[in-house]
């Protein structure tokens, strides 16, 4: 099949988990054009894998100091480029495109009527999942952004709904050996001084910081760890370390508890998607939430133990399997059967 895989790039998670399906895709035979958009292309790294690949500007929301800024999110839409994006594009051949949550392609299969998959955490909202935070306006938001005709939502549990376990890069198999004091730390939204003053007095540990914009090369302070963007070495750390504090966001969390690493998250204020997760989060027993940098939350969760592995399956080559053979009415099968291959199902007893 020729497939056009829409990837919402405002979000590393959301090139991470596609990264796994695209390479999965082209293995078995399918041509995979890539569509990037919602960032600046000199702020996409590490990307070559994709290629071939356009990038478009698209619709991204903005952020400042860790809440979600709605004003200057409408101050920044470009509509007239936006739909110029859709109606110039050349779609001839496609045969099925694929969205992680991205708005262009999602609305370029409705245009010349191609089949739309919407895979990523976003579409399973369009089932009965823990939900904080929201309102009609966001829900409205959260449906319309990038509509398919098929949504394949991603949870760390399935909580009873047709949903899939997250996508887990192939690597991360557990095998290096932790180091107790060691911790990952990557809070994009709020500001890396802030960052830095909260973990200034837990000298008995390494935090290991990553998420600063723009940090070039390493920087070290003491038991501080200043990291510029590295996939790699971003990974290699998350394998190591014994601990993650991190925003709400799903993938990295999804590779935390993979791992077996205890979580620490704070969602981003005013975006009901990292809302919803940190309540999951709480439900499932997997997470401790503060809603702010809090000295007090770091201390007591640094005295936890770890999580246990979660053992989640190759997800992204059971949707490659799933996509190719085409029943994509039938999502219900597809996740039991990634669910029966798990080796521990997170506990969920449904308050």
């Amino acid at each position: 099949m020729k497939i056009l895989f829409g990837i919402q790039a405002t979000g590393n998670g959301h090139i991470s988990r596609s990264r796994e399906v695209v390479l999965r895709l082209r293995a078995r035979g399918h041509e995979v054009k890539v569509l990037f958009s919602g960032r600046d292309p000199s702020g996409l790294k590490e990307i070559e894998v994709f290629k071939p690949f356009d990038v478009r500007r698209g619709l991204t929301f903005q952020t400042s100091r860790g809440r979600l800024q709605y004003l200057k999110t409408a101050f920044t839409l470009n509509l007239p480029r936006f739909y110029r994006d859709i109606y110039d594009y050349d779609a001839a051949g496609v045969d099925m495109v694929i969205t992680d949550y991205e708005p262009l392609s999602a609305r370029i299969a409705r245009r010349f009527r191609i089949p739309c998959i919407g895979f990523g955490h976003q579409y399973a909202f369009c089932f009965d999942i823990p939900i904080a935070g929201a309102n009609p306006f966001t829900r409205r938001l959260l449906q319309a952004f990038a509509p398919a005709d098929h949504p394949v939502g991603l949870h760390w549990h399935h909580f009873g709904q047709p949903i899939l376990p997250p996508v887990i890069p192939g690597h991360l198999d557990g095998t290096r050996p932790v180091e107790a004091d060691k911790v990952l730390v990557y809070l994009p939204f709020d500001h890396p001084a802030e960052v830095q003053t909260l973990l200034a007095p837990f000298t008995s540990h390494r935090f290991f910081i990553y998420g600063i914009a723009e940090l070039k090369s390493p920087v070290e302070k003491g038991h501080l760890h200043l990291r510029p963007y590295s996939r790699s070495g971003f990974l290699q750390d998350l394998e190591d370390c014994n601990g993650v504090i991190c925003g709400a966001g799903f993938e990295l969390a999804g590779e935390a508890l993979q791992l077996g690493k205890k979580l620490l998250v704070k969602p981003l204020k005013g975006q009901f998607e990292q809302l919803s997760n940190a309540l999951a989060l709480e439900k499932l027993q997997l997470a401790r939430v503060m809603q702010c940098l809090d000295r007090k939350a770091v201390q007591l969760w640094l005295e936890l133990p770890p999580n246990a592995p979660a053992g989640y399956p190759d997800t992204a080559q059971l949707i490659a399997v799933w996509i190719e053979n085409g029943h994509w009415e039938d999502i219900g099968r597809l996740s039991k059967e990634a669910w029966a291959q798990t080796g521990r199902v997170p506990h969920w007893d449904g308050r």
